[in-house]
């Protein structure tokens, strides 16, 4: 039974499976929410709620992004044994690399690269001056958690407390 009646109103039930189809691919293959709701003219809320009924995963994977980092390497350790998903820390020195080494064109697209694969995650722990933390809180799809390490621009690495970031990382998953 493909229809069914709802008051004056007939349903079809195969369109409704097949939205809600279209409406799974399109999230698992990154796009946002917003993106997905214009795609399909539909609600947002829409599917922030289809996505609550079906979660079975308190917490949600985990993006840490943060520059400059002076103890990169420590902080990188500790969140691959929390079970972070995605870790992008870069120090002064690696963050001037990265804007000297590329074409306007080729850093543009490197940094929407970037923000994509960061707009996956459900939370993300933003390491960085009090400026970018903005920046990148207003441009990312998810949980947003700030960690101002100064006052931008920041020209040195700075020391990130680790225990701090990772007291962040526990809250999320509970």
């Amino acid at each position: 039974m493909d229809y069914v009646r709802i008051g004056d109103k007939v349903i079809s039930i195969s369109k409704i499976n097949s939205t809600i189809d279209e409406i799974l691919e399109l999230r698992c293959k990154g796009y946002s929410q917003q993106e997905v709701a214009k795609i399909l003219n539909i609600d947002r809320t829409f599917i922030s709620r289809l996505e609550s009924i079906g979660e079975v995963r308190k917490g949600g994977k985990i993006a840490v992004v943060g520059f400059p980092v002076a103890n990169k390497e420590e902080l990188e350790r500790e969140l691959k044994k929390a079970g972070v998903d995605f870790i992008f820390l870069l120090t002064e020195e690696e963050r001037q690399r990265f804007v000297k080494d590329q074409s306007g064109l080729e850093l543009v697209n490197g940094l929407f690269d970037i923000i994509s694969k960061v707009r996956k995650y459900q939370h993300c722990i933003i390491l960085a001056s009090n400026a970018r933390s903005k920046l990148l809180s207003a441009l990312l799809d998810c949980h947003v958690y700030t960690i101002d390490i100064g006052k931008s621009p920041l020209k040195e690495d700075v020391y990130v407390d680790v225990n701090r970031v990772l007291k962040i990382v526990e809250s999320i998953k509970e």
